[in-house]
């Protein structure tokens, strides 16, 4: 394990300049596309320690220094070397997005005694079926569900719960997994693509009942991007989805409106809170998905993080609200600026090859042909890479994705339309 800090601050020790920020640890930071605006904001209010596997490249510009970790999925090892940096250099919050960590994330910040530092909780969150567990238990509304291990049991399960029936994997994200099934045949022929699916990182449950058959319930899809301050819970950013590749939940696209009239919905509101009570989850960030059926909202689950998809910068762009300061502030229990200085709509757009298991040769936007709304366009894939669409290629079949804003979701739906007739590549 190794400590580095940039130049100006001693061997142990804070920075030698004065330096007063808050002190925010933050474990891994993900791929740099995705998530590098996020460093990028926290870093112009507080100083930032980064817990990860291998020494940091473009992160440096954002960090006050950082600590080389054998496994950032240790949460009780990782806890050992945070209380050695917290001894010389006290830690304010933690603040962790990466799903697959959040975990062993809670555990630092329970060896330190800070914001939402509690395993039980986030265990809670990242295991579907305890999530169901606690929302059956407050009344909140939600599908009907069962956990299952075998193809019996699901079948079983699924005349239970009835059809059109998901199965989904109990702990996973991205919508990895997850299937809708019409009937028994369809179940049959879909159970081993649940089953089988594979984490990016290890996940292990108690008792042996990996996935979840769940009833299909309809409607529009949302999710939610909430700060939660001593169990109060604030909406922030409302994302509308566009899901492809049925029968699979493949998300290729997101709108949010600042002016979103879900945002005043008292239905919503009044889910959206009871759901974190139940769930006990009291302080930090989380992205939750909702579907708004003919009968109200239902929870389809909650996440402890920060949404990914771009879904916080698309908040950003639509609201002017700022979710890295925002996060970090609620890690470190200061209050969060949440008032926004804009009214806009932002969306974003995910693209994928046609075929399966494509080589490219070539693969970028012409920029010429992109109108001025979009705000950002980049190529995901580079040549070489063998790429497939969805349900092989979830979402590292993504080759590019585009972000717009703009005065309606018509107006983004058209420039992201735009932006795809853009995008060209070549096959190997």
């Amino acid at each position: 394990m190794t400590t580095r800090r940039p130049p100006g601050r001693t061997p142990a020790g804070p920075l030698q300049t004065g330096d007063d920020r808050p002190l925010l640890l933050v474990v891994a930071t993900g791929m740099r596309t995705y998530r590098e605006y996020l460093l990028h904001s926290i870093s112009t209010r507080f100083r930032i320690h980064l817990f990860h596997t291998s020494e940091p490249t473009w992160e440096t510009d954002y960090l006050s220094g950082w600590t080389v970790v054998p496994s950032t999925l240790d949460g009780p090892a990782m806890a050992e070397q945070a209380r050695k940096l917290d001894a010389h250099d006290p830690v304010d919050g933690v603040l962790c997005w990466d799903e697959g960590r959040i975990l062993a994330t809670s555990h630092i910040a329970e060896a330190l005694g800070l914001r939402n530092g509690d395993p039980k909780v986030i265990w809670r969150l990242r295991d579907k079926a305890q999530t169901r567990a606690a929302l059956d238990a407050a009344g909140v509304p939600q599908p009907r569900s069962v956990p299952v291990s075998t193809l019996e049991q699901a079948l079983a399960a699924a005349d239970t719960v009835g059809y059109p029936a998901i199965l989904k994997p109990r702990g996973l994200g991205a919508s990895l997994g997850v299937v809708r099934v019409e009937g028994p045949a369809g179940l049959r022929a879909n159970f081993a693509f649940t089953r089988d699916t594979e984490p990016p990182d290890p996940v292990e449950y108690a008792g042996d009942e990996p996935i979840l058959v769940e009833h299909c319930v309809t409607g529009e899809e949302i999710s939610v991007d909430s700060v939660v301050r001593d169990g109060v819970v604030a909406p922030l950013f409302i994302a509308r989805k566009v899901v492809g590749y049925p029968p699979y939940a493949e998300e290729v696209g997101h709108f949010v409106d600042a002016a979103d009239p879900l945002l005043e919905d008292p239905a919503l509101l009044r889910v959206v809170q009871d759901t974190h009570t139940a769930l006990g989850f009291a302080d930090g960030w989380t992205h939750a998905e909702f579907m708004l059926t003919d009968s109200g909202p239902q929870v389809i689950e909650v996440n402890g993080r920060l949404g990914g998809d771009m879904i916080p910068y698309l908040g950003l762009l639509a609201t002017g609200v700022d979710p890295g300061l925002a996060a970090a502030a609620a890690a470190c229990g200061l209050p969060p600026d949440l008032e926004p200085d804009r009214a806009r709509t932002s969306g974003i757009r995910f693209f994928y090859v046609e075929r399966d298991d494509t080589e490219l040769a070539s693969i970028g936007f012409d920029e010429s042909r992109l109108p001025a709304e979009i705000e950002r366009a980049v190529t995901v894939a580079v040549p070489g890479t063998v790429v497939s669409p969805p349900p092989k290629g979830t979402v590292w079949g993504r080759i590019a994705f585009a972000i717009t804003a703009g005065d309606s979701v018509d107006t983004c739906r058209a420039a992201l339309a735009s932006a795809e007739s853009a995008l060209a590549y070549e096959p190997g």
